[in-house]
């Protein structure tokens, strides 16, 4: 729960200057990855991303995350864009790209398959559906996925 609360907090703190500079956030992470702490900001915008941008949310929450210091032991910050095949993970995420392609990853094979590909068709109370190259239809409930990725799409196509 540490985490969960660690990361609610830091993204209270960045949301300000991220709205300022015209940026979305998009996820936030704070995960140990061998000795390291790293704390990972995923932002987005209309037309894309840029290095400038990265650079200058980097500049604008470093003072304010150190004086708040809702982590208590050292971390490496890093802030990027989610990538073209970005992981949907909250609500909006999977509402804004209905229609797009996409790769799901079951936590249980689901009749010995975990990896399904095809259309986000639909996300109701966090229940995903795929239209399958079939055009035969899957449904997962969210917390049964491992994870859900948009796959091999024009990202234009959504903003």
């Amino acid at each position: 729960m540490a985490k969960q609360n660690t990361v609610q907090r830091v993204e209270e703190i960045i949301k300000p200057y991220a709205d300022e500079l015209g940026l979305e956030i998009w996820d936030v992470t704070f995960k140990k990855e061998g000795s390291d702490w790293y704390l990972r900001v995923f932002i987005d915008k209309e037309g894309g991303v840029s290095i400038d941008d990265c650079v200058d949310l980097t500049h604008a929450v470093s003072k304010p995350l150190d004086e708040a210091d809702p982590i208590s032991q050292n971390y490496m910050l890093e802030i990027s864009s989610p990538g073209v095949e970005r992981e949907l993970k909250r609500d909006e995420h999977f509402e804004k790209y209905i229609g797009a392609p996409v790769m799901l990853r079951t936590i249980r094979p689901v009749d010995g398959v975990r990896d399904f590909c095809g259309t986000l068709v639909k996300y109701e109370n966090k229940t995903i559906t795929v239209r399958l190259e079939d055009e035969s239809e899957v449904s997962f409930e969210k917390k049964e996925t491992n994870f859900v990725k948009l796959d091999d799409f024009d990202i234009n196509d959504f903003i």
